[in-house]
This record gives structure tokens, sequence and C-alpha cells, in this order.
């Protein structure tokens, strides 16, 4: 159990999701997430932060990524304090993900 959320790198993130039992959580905004994301992604919203709470086991470790992985910072603190045993904030965000792996628009 985490008392403060971690630091993740892309690779590793990469890596954790291949592996799979991984939650990514993008908290960008609606037509950033549209236009490119990462596979499986939950677009995690104000709004939408009851489905996720209902969806993603505590015990599941969460990834949260955002731009440039600033702000995904503070979600990550946050998620933490709802109860999740383990979460990351992606350094770099999406900017850093984009130029070394895929994104999906699904």
């Amino acid at each position: 159990m985490m008392d403060q959320f971690g630091h993740i790198s892309v690779p590793e993130t990469a890596e954790k999701i291949k592996q799979g039992q991984v939650a990514i959580a993008d908290i960008r905004d609606p037509e950033s997430f549209n236009s490119g994301h990462i596979e499986g992604a939950f677009h995690l919203t104000n709004e939408r932060l009851g489905a996720f709470l209902e969806q993603v086991d505590f015990e599941t470790p969460v990834i949260v990524v955002c731009y440039h992985g600033n702000s995904s910072q503070g979600a990550a603190q946050f998620l933490l304090n709802q109860g999740y045993d383990e979460v990351y904030s992606m350094d770099g965000g999406m900017d850093i993900w984009r130029r070394n792996f895929a994104v999906t628009t699904e």
C-alpha cells in the first residue's frame, strides 16, 4: 500500500500494459483524448469518476496520464486518497508516449 503516488516512465508503462492488470486513467480534455490515447485507456473526467471507481478495483495498479506529466500528479494522489493501493503518474505524459509508442482513436 502506497502513502504517496509513484512516478513511472513511458517505457515502464508500456511494459506494465503488456503484462496486463493495470488501468490507464487519461485525464486530458475530450478533444485531446479523442485525437489519440493509449489503447484501453479510461477517459477519466470529474463526470466519469464514479464509473471509474465502479469499474476499476482498488487492488488494480492505476497509471494516470496527462499531457506532460504535471497534472497527472495531483490526480494520482487524489486516486490514492480514494482508496487505490498503487497509483503512478506517467512522467512526460502523452507528449513522450506519442514519440515512442502507438496511440488509438477508437
